[in-house]
């Protein structure tokens, strides 16, 4: 079986010590999966190319009959914001949601521009930051997707989120500040709030320049700091990234078409 063709949409640039070290969403996005793929060889499962989609207009985006699946990687941008980029990542979102072939994932600001396409509404919210390792409750449709996992601890850096599910999805994972961690359309889009691709050192960047510019109170940098050492499970959620571009959830009906 030929490799899937996976293209990274890079909506964003890394802060700086991780942009050094991986050279960008694509190098982070390609450790991650050469993780989640081991032992076997990465090169014989996915092929894996960056699309920087932020410029306008963006001559970055791929052809969509000549790849298999696109991921959106999160941004320190505002998903909801109407920037010309944006609104051309939503279109061009929306062209991949009805092709045939072509399935979607979305990963944190990724996974709220997937909903905003499925006509979602995403906002600030008044609950504040989800920040650093972070326990999420699975549903029964979550813990059926992620195995063994009656919750997931993943990493997390937003304050926007996605409000409802999508008509068609199927909801996954929540936390008590966020309703909507992820939700799946078999066969088409499998989303996560969260960032399985931040490693601590990649956390523990952003926290501190965070809190260095008081975007980050003490008390949310603090208690981030405290809980980045943790376990977190963003190996295992790509695993289950893995499995869904290999169609293993491909044999449940999808819930829009009937």
């Amino acid at each position: 079986m030929a490799p899937i063709r996976l293209a990274i949409l890079e909506a964003d640039t890394p802060v700086p010590q991780a942009n050094e070290k991986y050279k960008g969403y694509l190098g982070i996005f390609t450790h991650l999966f050469r993780r989640a793929a081991d032992p076997e060889p990465l090169e014989s499962i996915l092929t894996i190319t960056g699309h920087d989609i932020v410029a306008f207009p963006s001559t970055a985006y791929p052809d969509l009959d000549s790849i298999d699946a696109v991921l959106i990687t999160g941004s320190k941008y505002n998903s909801f914001d109407n920037d010309d980029w944006i609104l051309s990542l939503v279109e061009f979102t929306r062209k991949a949601l009805i092709h045939p072939r072509v399935k979607v994932i979305g990963v944190c600001f990724g996974h709220q521009i997937v909903a905003r396409a499925m006509g979602c509404l995403v906002q600030r919210s008044d609950k504040g930051w989800e920040v650093s390792v972070t326990e999420t409750t699975l549903t029964d449709k979550g813990k059926q997707i992620f195995g063994n996992h009656q919750s997931l601890k993943i990493q997390q850096m937003h304050r926007d989120q996605v409000y409802g599910i999508p008509a068609g999805a199927q909801l996954l994972a929540s936390t008590e500040k966020c309703p909507n961690h992820g939700f799946l359309v078999p066969n088409r889009v499998i989303t996560i709030q969260g960032h399985p691709e931040f490693t601590s050192e990649i956390m523990n960047e952003i926290l501190v320049l965070r809190h260095g510019t008081g975007l980050f109170t003490d008390e949310v940098y603090q208690s981030g700091v405290q809980r980045n050492g943790d376990h977190h499970d963003g190996v295992d959620v790509t695993k289950v990234f893995i499995q869904f571009l290999h169609g293993e959830f491909d044999e449940e009906e999808d819930p829009a078409q009937k």
